[in-house]
């Protein structure tokens, strides 16, 4: 089979990788902080729109189910298009909806926006991690650069409580959408000048696994989602996660039989890499349900406005910074598995000190420590994490890798909000979460005894 490489890749073999590096987050943070930041705004959004109390839920739903649902294909579609040229055209997609959604002048409007921002974080957001592993050579530098990324992604949701908190004290809704134009317009431009493209790989299309992908990821994610709403024992929420099991099913049954398949199945069978994947689907079901939580406990019980509930979030991103600076000295020392053990056990820790919160708790002795455990666990965990996924894939996977990475991510996301708002729902108390939590955490933790001794 021949390959080809996009023209103009020779004007920028010299780009400062820095440079590339910075781009390529700057977009990541654009689409982990939306999410948050829209999530401030939904309040003003149903104020200025008329939308009713269930229809709301959708402005997030929406996003999320066409995020989860592409982000198989948008992975692969790199690999096989060239990622620069995915990457572009999902921010430009991504940045123009923004543009529409900001102009809204009816839910269905904004809904329809929210949808296609959804297909630009899908088509971006895989290519952002394939491009550090083709841009930046295995080793400290790689180590480096995944470690910034992982920062990023790990602590945009507490910097965009203190953006939405700050966009919806002094101005519009709207600006919650109209901040990405400027910042995606500047990315798309910068990155056909910094990023080289890569190879295309033409072939015949996994068009049955695209499909089956697409659907059964989304129908997941819906009947995640769904559970949150309505209960396990709704009828909706069982339906769609019947059709999310038959859907991957044929999937996987696809991906092993056709020539170019979206998730090569290949990708799963290393045990390292393996243990890895089943890490990243148990670390976000332990945090991202932890960390709704805590912004409810910040906002109803200490009183907070979202402003100084995001100001009282920092600690978290903070502390991350200071760790993903340490992990590229440390890795080459002491290998994956014991600082992915460290880590995990940290947040484990982290969310069994949170367990001990009740209406007597104080930000500084119930959350500061907690926090700053989170933080140093999370910062300690993620990078080695993400390496052992990505070292070892050849060029032509590394957006597959990628983007069965994130999928996997926000499953276990959306797993772990549905069970921990159930079981608030359930009647337990917000200690109660945090156990449940912690019980992600101590999963996450067992699995990584599937890992090597000593992994690359």
């Amino acid at each position: 089979m021949s390959t080809s490489t996009a023209p103009g890749t020779s004007r920028i073999r010299a780009a400062n990788p820095a440079v590339t590096l910075a781009i390529i987050v700057t977009c990541q943070l654009m689409i982990v902080l939306d999410a948050t930041v829209m999530v401030i705004a939904l309040p003003r959004i149903q104020a200025g729109l008329g939308f009713s109390a269930a229809g709301l839920s959708w402005v997030q739903n929406a996003y999320m189910l066409a995020f989860g649902g592409l982000l198989l294909l948008g992975g692969r579609a790199g690999d096989i298009l060239g990622r620069r040229q995915v990457y572009v055209t999902g921010i430009l997609l991504f940045t123009a909806a923004s543009l529409a959604g900001g102009l809204a002048q009816s839910p269905a409007w904004l809904l329809t926006a929210r949808v296609v921002q959804g297909v630009g974080g899908a088509l971006a957001a895989p290519g952002a991690l394939a491009l550090i592993n083709t841009t930046f050579a295995e080793g400290p530098a790689r180590t480096r650069a995944v470690g910034i990324y992982s920062t990023v992604s790990g602590s945009g949701a507490a910097i965009g409580m203190l953006l939405g908190g700050l966009i919806t004290s002094v101005g519009s809704w709207r600006w919650a959408l109209f901040i990405n134009v400027p910042i995606g317009l500047a990315i798309a431009a910068a990155a056909p000048l910094v990023i080289r493209e890569t190879e295309r790989r033409p072939g015949r299309f996994d068009l049955a696994g695209a499909l089956t992908s697409t659907l059964g990821m989304a129908s997941l994610v819906y009947g995640f989602i769904r559970a949150a709403d309505a209960g396990w024992g709704d009828p909706g929420t069982i339906a769609a996660l019947v059709l999310a099991a038959g859907l991957l099913a044929g999937f996987i049954a696809t991906e092993a039989r056709v020539a170019q398949p979206i998730a090569p199945l290949r990708l799963f069978t290393e045990r390292s890499r393996a243990a890895a994947y089943l890490i990243m689907t148990l670390l976000p079901a332990a945090m991202f349900g932890a960390f709704f939580f805590l912004t409810q406990f910040l906002q109803h019980q200490l009183r907070f406005t979202p402003l100084q509930a995001g100001l009282g979030l920092l600690p978290l991103p903070a502390v991350m910074i200071v760790v993903v600076r340490l992990v590229p000295r440390l890795l080459p020392r002491y290998g994956p598995k014991p600082m992915v053990i460290t880590g995990i056990g940290l947040v484990l820790a982290a969310d069994l000190w949170l367990s001990r919160l009740g209406p007597d708790s104080q930000y500084l002795t119930g959350l500061l420590v907690p926090m700053l455990l989170l933080g140093v666990g999370v910062g300690t965990a993620f990078p080695p994490t993400s390496l052992t996924i990505l070292n070892g894939a050849g060029p032509a996977d590394a957006g597959a890798a990628s983007g069965a990475m994130q999928a996997l991510q926000q499953t276990g996301g959306a797993v772990g909000l549905a069970v921990l708002v159930t079981v608030a729902a359930g009647g337990a108390s917000l200690g109660g979460t945090f156990v449940v939590s912690a019980l992600f955490a101590a999963a996450a933790l067992f699995s990584t005894f599937l890992f090597p001794r000593r992994t690359a």
